[in-house]
């Protein structure tokens, strides 16, 4: 591999494009030209492309260029123009510049954490074009970005022909797999990182919890926790998150000598990927309750003026801190596993609702192979999960899956317990007992929705259905009558 930047020229050499060279895009850029290729590099402003290319340019072959002209001369055709900027209109505006001067055939990457429905409406825009739009969640920050992140490419299959075995050679690799696979047509790559980013909050509120039951219920120390949780990462839970949990944990401030999570202000920001995620699942009818909670939980933990009106409510009378210190340890762990499973379930089912929606064809083992490596949420059970798909492509739920059945089974008496102690004592757990509820839902044989519906027929004449009846049929009792009932 040659080992230069060249300077701005009109020689198509490059196989590949990136504009948008923020963190996200250099390390692309430099994990393209540290596999080989001749990468063209471009940004709004020149001193981010002289910056990259003097700090980095040793690491590869690197086309310096100032115009979208002169970047576009650089490539190879059909040309493959990767955008790494910020989502919303930024991004349209570079679509749009690039979409002008180029020639059918050429590709335009979105790799950024684009809206899933502006992908289906520029995929659409772009395709009358002439042109190929490829809408790419990628996963796994900084360090992912630049040695291998998990890649979610959506757009024409056409089209991954010529960009998949580039983006294929960048990501991580487990077992010899690439973690990148093309996801189906227009918008369903984005909508993929989407779910991700939405089971991403969601584990990161469960860890959360774990942390505090360990704080609050047993009186532990952040490096006595970070200890714990880097234990559990040697079992089911093996993870990035849980590792980094540890990592975190462990950190001590400088200024105060503290722990460092000790003096980090209490309020959760989000980027907006939750938010979509729950909003997309309440437009498909799916219950993301553990992402749900998440969200709302983070929303609550900004919510200053209300958390400073309520300091020193009543609690009531709280319960006792538990005497066996390790067993409720161990029920936390437990617990923290099933809701995690709980919240993969959710999300698959999200993605499995997309895919039917959207006529995208979705293959759910594809994503547990490709989240194995480079994301944020890359965990050993995620074999489990592409095991499980695998054995039944049409799985209604993971929970039924034969391994998630057996381990929500081995860890539904801890997750109860901790769900009645964290409440005995007072402690937020919307993440674990949302799960469980959830989990309770569905093995229940007869919910409420009967009462909900008889309800729903007395005020507004919304029919229901009978258990003895065929399914389908619609009934109507005569409320404000005889109270006879009729067929709808």
């Amino acid at each position: 591999m040659s080992s230069s930047s060249t300077p701005s020229n009109t020689t198509a050499t490059a196989q590949i494009g990136v504009t948008g060279l923020a963190v996200m895009g250099s390390n692309i850029a430099r994990n393209f030209a540290r596999h080989g290729y001749t990468v063209a590099v471009h940004n709004r402003s020149i001193a981010k492309t002289d910056a990259l290319l003097a700090e980095h340019g040793s690491e590869g072959t690197f086309v310096r260029s100032e115009t979208i002209a002169e970047f576009l001369d650089a490539l190879e055709k059909p040309r493959r123009v990767l955008i790494m900027v910020k989502a919303g209109a930024p991004t349209d505006a570079v679509i749009d510049e690039l979409a002008e001067a180029m020639e059918p055939g050429d590709i335009i990457i979105d790799g950024g954490n684009s809206l899933y429905t502006d992908t289906i409406r520029r995929e659409k825009a772009i395709r009358e074009r002439g042109l190929h739009f490829v809408g790419a969640g990628i996963s796994g920050g900084e360090e992912g970005a630049l040695n291998g992140p998990s890649i979610m490419p959506g757009g024409p299959a056409e089209s991954y022909k010529s960009l998949g075995p580039l983006l294929e050679e960048i990501s991580a690799h487990v077992d010899g797999v690439p973690c990148c696979t093309h996801i189906g047509p227009d918008g369903s790559g984005h909508f993929v990182k989407m779910v991700h980013n939405g089971i991403e909050y969601s584990d990161m509120q469960l860890i959360g919890e774990a942390y505090q039951l360990l704080r609050d219920g047993l009186g532990k120390s952040a490096p006595e926790i970070a200890d714990v949780f880097a234990e559990w990462n040697t079992g089911d839970l093996d993870s990035y998150l849980v590792e980094i949990t540890a990592e975190v944990l462990r950190q001590t401030d400088a200024k105060t000598g503290k722990p460092l999570v000790d003096v980090i202000v209490d309020e959760a920001e989000q980027k907006g990927t939750g938010r979509w995620t729950v909003k997309s699942a309440l437009d498909l009818g799916v219950p993301v309750t553990g992402i749900a909670e998440a969200v709302f939980a983070r929303a609550l933990s900004g919510s200053v003026p209300q958390r400073k009106a309520t300091v020193g409510l009543a609690s009531g009378e709280l319960g006792t801190a538990p005497t066996d210190a390790a067993q409720f340890t161990e029920d936390v762990r437990q617990a923290l596993y099933a809701s995690k499973i709980v919240a993969y379930a959710q999300g698959f089912n999200q993605i499995q609702a997309g895919s039917a929606e959207y006529d995208w064809n979705v293959t759910p083992g594809d994503l547990a192979t490709i989240w194995r490596g480079g994301c944020i949420i890359r965990a050993k059970f995620l074999n489990r999960i592409k095991d499980a798909f695998e054995a039944d492509p049409g799985l209604p739920t993971l929970l039924a899956a034969p391994y998630f059945r057996s381990a929500v089974e081995a860890a539904i008496d801890s997750w109860r317990r901790v769900v009645s102690t964290a409440t005995a004592l007072g402690i937020p757990i919307p993440g674990f007992s949302s799960a469980l509820s959830y989990y309770d839902a569905l093995r229940t044989e007869r919910l409420p929705a009967a009462l909900t519906q008889g309800l729903r027929d007395y005020f507004g004449a919304h029919t229901y259905e009978r258990t003895d009846a065929e399914p389908g049929q619609k009934f109507h009792t005569l409320w404000s009558g005889d109270r006879s009932e009729v067929q709808a």
